[in-house]
């Protein structure tokens, strides 16, 4: 059974930092990548960063580079979305997501990434910035 549980999320000023974290169960690094998207209200989906823990290989959206930073641990199955610099436009609630790493790309390279391809994602975090 694919589970993702995401954590971390809260109310940060503008300027402030977040680390998100991702814990997975019921599949394997070696076969699946994980991702992350947001989601704000009255808002299309939008992809954030995904990582191929094999390499590592890091994928994320041109518009959210230099400010966000993806990382795993493989050994306690967990990724983590660190996020820097936060805006107000980065209110959301954020989501983790199982992808096969080839699909890596789409999540990242598409406003309203088509979900079909990622059928496995778990409960949100809510990311406020605010001050």
């Amino acid at each position: 059974d694919v589970q993702l549980q995401a954590s971390g999320g809260g109310l940060v000023q503008p300027g402030g930092s977040l680390r998100l974290s991702c814990v997975v169960s019921g599949f394997s690094f070696d076969d699946y990548a994980v991702g992350w998207f947001r989601q704000a209200p009255g808002k299309e989906r939008e992809g954030v960063s995904c990582i191929n823990a094999l390499g590592p290989v890091s994928y994320y959206a041109d518009s959210l580079k230099g400010r966000f930073t993806i990382s795993s641990d493989t050994a306690k199955k967990a990724v983590y979305l660190k996020m820097d610099n936060l805006k107000p436009e980065d209110t959301a609630v954020y989501y983790c997501v199982a992808a096969k790493p080839y699909y890596c790309s789409i999540l990242v390279n598409n406003r309203d990434p088509p979900m079909n391809l990622f059928p496995s994602w778990g409960q949100g975090t809510q990311v406020t910035v605010s001050s």
